[in-house]
């Protein structure tokens, strides 16, 4: 019987093949071990944007690259965290851009500590040290995804917009929703059922208007005029159960202000809340929500479904009174059982005593902490330069502004909650005073904010270069499916189904 002849290459090539390897890694190590001369210290911390500087930082987020502002001829940054350093060269541009792996590598490890970052440059032919500044790195991760919408800071037209997810963990991007799938129209409001990827709406304005709500497979399109109600629906907040919307319904306009730090005014000539039955395709109300005394508006549900929290404020003489108006934060309990209101309405800010205006509350999904917006007035603080973030301590009442997160004499303003409390992302125009960029910030049990961070990109020219802002920025537990196709035919064939008449009780 002949015997199969094994060559001397076959019975070797584990070998040949772990030697391979090994140089290549030895290679590898070589290419990425960098000298560091020190230089004269400078007892001064680096300017560098993003300003990452203390910031508290969940251990699953993107490679923070940054950028050193200071002329320079050559840099590195050097990162140190419990015995682990890693080298990084900035790559002629001014950037430091950190390899991915290795900063999982560094940063995964070192959740509940902090890292040091040192920064060395070649200035004026000087070579210096710079003083090094901390990365906090926090102990409970974030939610991996963002949703928002991307739209030119515009005031009455727009032109292409989308609906994007970003993944945090690394810079992918992708699209939820393009309006060129559905005839160029207006989208907007886009809401998640307690962070759920599969359980989402958002409204369409203008052409194929309708509420595309989106449950797994199932897409319905919802024609949300109720007969006695002013408007479609408008501000979304879903029931934890997913069966009920609040929304509010809103009469709006906006005007424009020739010598005034705000430039644009959006207000409501009149508003009202109400709930939808996504089973039964129902909206319901009560007096307390659905008058025409008050604005009602921005409703949202506690986590556990029993309360609806909301803003109102006494009805007034629009737009000549716009700078009186001023919206109190109020609650009112609800029945998911029989779809009833409570008879009282609490209050929780008093607009009227207190001098300022709430608005977008949100509740932290432990229950524990509601975050809202306060401005001097009004009811639409995107273009409110002194807007800033407020938190509630729900269990004794007590207010107090997030002092780390808030900006110096910029707008701060839609925010939402991560799945476990302990991240909010919100929107800011600190960066330009145009555009709105956004900011990611741990709380604390005691609902106290460290210093916030932008959200990282791969280049840190990335926001110089674009020209859109980022409009309601809301976490989410996973990726959206890409079913844009589906939506836009959805949009432009289905004739939709009607809300009818509102129940008011």
């Amino acid at each position: 019987m002949m015997k199969k002849r094994t060559s001397r290459r076959g019975l070797y090539a584990p070998c040949f093949y772990f030697m391979k390897r090994l140089l290549v890694w030895v290679l590898f190590l070589g290419s990425c071990t960098y000298t560091v001369p020190e230089g004269r210290k400078t007892n001064s911390l680096p300017e560098v944007f993003p300003d990452y500087a203390g910031v508290t930082i969940p251990p699953n987020i993107a490679s923070l690259n940054f950028a050193l502002a200071t002329e320079h001829a050559e840099a590195y940054a050097v990162f140190q965290a419990d015995g682990r350093t890693l080298t990084v060269k900035e790559n002629g541009g001014g950037q430091f851009r950190i390899p991915e792996r290795k900063w999982r590598g560094l940063v995964r490890p070192s959740a509940g500590q902090s890292i040091a970052v040192t920064v060395y440059a070649k200035e004026a032919g000087e070579q210096v040290m710079y003083d090094p500044f901390l990365l906090h790195i926090a102990a409970e991760p974030v939610d991996p995804y963002i949703a928002y919408r991307l739209i030119e800071p515009g005031y009455e037209l727009w032109h292409h917009m989308g609906i994007y997810q970003r993944n945090l963990e690394s810079f992918a991007e992708s699209a939820i929703m393009e309006n060129k799938m559905s005839g160029e129209n207006c989208m907007n409001c886009h809401s998640f059922c307690m962070q759920n990827p599969d359980k989402m709406l958002f409204h369409m304005r203008g052409v194929n208007q309708g509420t595309i709500l989106i449950d797994g497979d199932r897409i319905e399109k919802l024609n949300t005029k109720a007969d006695g109600a002013v408007s479609a629906f408008v501000y979304p907040s879903w029931h934890p159960l997913g069966r009920y919307v609040a929304f509010s319904v809103n009469e709006t306009r906006q005007a424009f202000h020739q010598n005034d730090r705000n430039r644009v005014e959006v207000f409501d000539l009149q508003s009202d809340v109400l709930v939808y039955d996504v089973e039964k395709h129902e909206a319901v109300t009560t007096g307390r929500l659905f008058s025409k005394e008050a604005f009602e508006t921005f409703p949202t549900f506690s986590p556990d479904g029993r309360t609806l929290y909301f803003c109102s404020a006494t009805a007034r003489d629009m737009p000549k009174d716009f700078k009186e108006i001023r919206y109190s934060l109020c609650a009112i309990s609800f029945d998911p059982e029989t779809r009833g209101f409570g008879s009282r309405t609490d209050t929780l800010y008093n607009a009227e005593t207190e001098g300022k205006s709430v608005t977008f509350p949100r509740v932290s999904p432990d229950g524990k902490h509601l975050l809202y917006t306060l401005s001097d007035y009004g009811n639409f603080p995107v273009w409110h330069t002194e807007a800033d973030l407020y938190m509630i301590d729900l269990s004794t009442g007590e207010h107090h502004p997030l002092e780390q997160a808030n900006s110096a004499g910029a707008t701060d303003s839609y925010h939402s909650w991560s799945s476990n409390s302990r991240w909010i992302v919100f929107g800011s125009r600190r960066t330009d005073g145009l555009y709105t960029r956004p900011y990611i910030a741990y709380i604390d049990t005691a609902g106290n904010s460290a210093k916030p961070f932008l959200l990282p990109q791969k280049d840190t020219e990335f926001y110089a270069r674009l020209m859109k802002s980022y409009n309601i920025p809301e976490f989410i537990t996973g990726k959206v499916r890409q079913q844009g196709r589906k939506i836009g035919l959805t949009a432009k064939e289905e004739k939709g189904i009607d809300v009818g008449k509102l129940i008011i009780r």
